[in-house]
Parts: structure tokens; sequence; C-alpha cells
């Protein structure tokens, strides 16, 4: 299999879009909604920093329906089992979905993650990076958010 359609761990990835999926996380926090990232395990100097905060996600199998795919994502990286809901915007080679979490809900992590936390929208729109996943999680923030 070529190189260009696996994960970092060998697993292939759809040759046909959408590629992966993401899920973003929310819920309702003592002075607003609060969004859940997660915080890539590194692998040495050249892959810390806060560059590597990401919701939820990962790639499509060939032939995974999507909404599997990002439950499929949504319960390896966090354990969390949360009903998923289209999100309102996403690129046309990427699917996001949303899903409300329950306050006090327990995240267990993977070993791709290290860290995760909930934070507010502003600060994970911050904190994800690069643009391209910023930018859909910077208008979903607003569409969630009251006044938004």
């Amino acid at each position: 299999m070529d190189a260009a359609w696996q994960t970092w761990d060998g697993q292939p990835i759809s040759p046909e879009p959408p590629y992966g999926a993401a899920v973003v996380v929310y819920r309702a926090g003592a002075v607003g909604l609060e969004f859940l990232i997660l915080h890539r395990s590194h692998g040495g100097a050249d892959h810390e920093g806060d560059w590597a905060w990401t919701p939820p996600s990962g790639a499509r199998r060939p032939g995974e329906p999507v909404e599997r795919c990002a439950t499929r994502e949504l319960a390896e990286e966090t354990g969390l089992r949360l009903p998923l809901r289209p999100a309102p915007v996403a690129p046309e080679d990427w699917a996001v979905f949303l899903a409300q979490a329950p306050v006090g809900v327990e995240v267990r992590l993977d070993a791709e993650h290290d860290r995760f936390a909930w934070v507010s929208g502003a600060d994970a729109v911050a904190r994800c990076q690069p643009e391209r996943v910023s930018a859909p999680l910077g208008e979903i923030v607003r569409a969630l958010e009251p006044g938004g």
C-alpha cells in the first residue's frame, strides 16, 4: 500500500474524501461553553509544543461510513461514546461532527495523546493549528456560543 494512504501506524486511509473525521466535543462550563482538545504525544523536542492540540479526530478507513469513523475515533482517543450530529461547517475533504458531553464526563486518553483540556472556544481555536483546523473550529464555536 502507498504510504500516502496510511496512518502513522500503518492503517489504511480511504483514498476518497472525506479522508477522516473530527468531533468537536463541548459541554456547559461555569462561565460558558467548554471545548475538549487533545494534545498529541510527542516524539522528542521537535514534536512538542502548543501547536499539537486538536479536537478528537482521525483517518477514515477504506469503505468506512464517515459517521462510524467519527464514532470510532472519539471512542479510541477519549473513551467517550456520545451522540453525534453533523457540524454546520466542514472542509470538503474532512467531516466534522458535534457532540455535547455531560459535565463530569470521564475522558480516557489513548497512547496517541498525552493530555487533554476543557477550554473556552477562543482558547480552542487559538491552540488548534494549522488554520485548516482552526478556521472551521472557529465557525463552529461562533455558531454554538450564545449570540453566535
